[in-house]
């Protein structure tokens, strides 16, 4: 019997939505369709334990052909599964569970997993009908679910914390204050400590090197922006990512010429943001190739699907920008939010973690 939580479960409902839509809109900035921008879906590719599958709309049927059989099924069951399916998610009050009712469709349609195997980083692949140009790409796409609890855009590690310097007078005796301040609003309370003893924090480093060569490759000024950014959310009511790029740009930190009105801080988080999308993640080198996916589907809570991509790059980017909010991530786990000393002088680190919205 299978069993998984609400993601994995969405990932099984996308496919047969989407086989019973036979289409999928992109959306806009604010989750909502675009009309008359859509992808035609010619197939779906899903790789199994049992070998690979491809399933092909015709008309009112289904096709599934592997590597030894062919056979078909009304594109109308599909569509009455995923209703079935998109209920029992709905109604499911535990981490895990099983859909028994649903069981013996997957049997027959081949899915003997909830998420499918894949030599790529994607969760879904599908081969679409470009309208404008007339050809059939492969698009790879990541699937986020709205069903189940927030995902992570950026998972929070000691490789993404920032390090600042504390600049004004401050000692050890200050030190021992200031990293005593407990309780769910500590660093925010640690860093207004901080700022009450006529001190101010500077970015001064990141904690890995690998993370900051990638922030360089994508742009020379990003590890300033994120920081500036973190800065912002961690001693303001801020958290989303475009109400906390509005407000440094008002204050434009990093000097840009701003005179033009030029989007400086906006451009340069959604160039970040897309890489990180696509497949930047800071312990690894980046080197700037993306990985075959592309973009999202996102599962929203009326059980309709949006699709993100690179194919659309523009909407991508708003949705990135618009759909996100840096999160605070375990202190001690991760090791941030501490004053320390080194050589005579003082830091605190902060931590980068950027989550979707509900």
């Amino acid at each position: 019997m299978l069993k998984g939580n609400k993601g994995e479960w969405s990932e099984i409902y996308t496919l047969l939505k989407l086989l019973g839509d036979k289409e999928v809109y992109v959306g806009d900035e604010n989750l909502n369709k675009i009309p008359n921008l859509l992808y035609p879906i010619i197939k779906i590719l899903r790789d199994e334990s049992s070998g690979h599958f491809e399933y092909s709309v015709d008309d009112s049927l289904i096709f599934i052909t592997g590597e030894k059989e062919k056979f078909s099924i009304s594109i109308l069951v599909f569509k009455k599964k995923a209703e079935l399916l998109l209920s029992k998610i709905k109604e499911a009050n535990s981490s895990t569970f099983e859909v028994p009712e649903i069981e013996d469709f997957l049997s027959q349609i081949k899915c003997s997993t909830l998420k499918a195997k894949s030599s790529i980083k994607t969760d879904i692949r599908i081969v679409i009908h470009d309208l404008k140009t007339n050809i059939q790409p492969v698009l790879g796409f990541s699937i986020k679910s709205q069903l189940g609890s927030p995902s992570t855009l950026l998972n929070a590690s000691k490789t993404t914390n920032f390090i600042y310097k504390i600049n004004g007078n401050i000692s050890n005796t200050d030190l021992d204050d200031i990293n005593n301040i407990e309780g769910p609003g500590k660093i925010i309370e640690r860093l207004a400590s901080i700022e009450k003893k006529g001190s101010l924090i500077e970015f001064h480093d990141l904690e890995k090197d690998i993370f900051k060569n990638n922030l360089l490759l994508i742009d020379s000024l990003l590890p300033k922006l994120l920081a500036e950014i973190i800065k912002e959310f961690y001693t303001s009511k801020n958290s989303k990512t475009s109400d906390l790029t509005i407000e440094i740009s008002n204050n434009n930190p990093l000097d840009f010429d701003l005179t033009h009105k030029h989007k400086y801080y906006e451009y340069k988080l959604k160039k970040f943001l897309t890489e990180v999308a696509v497949g930047m993640m800071p312990a690894t080198v980046w080197t700037g190739i993306y990985d075959a996916t592309g973009g999202y589907l996102v599962v929203k809570e009326d059980g309709d699907i949006l699709a993100y991509h690179l194919y659309n790059r523009n909407e991508f980017e708003d949705y990135l920008f618009y759909n996100t909010k840096l999160d605070t991530a375990s202190s001690s786990r991760h090791g941030f939010g501490e004053v320390y000393e080194n050589n005579g002088e003082y830091f605190i680190k902060l931590n980068l973690q950027i989550r979707f919205l509900k």
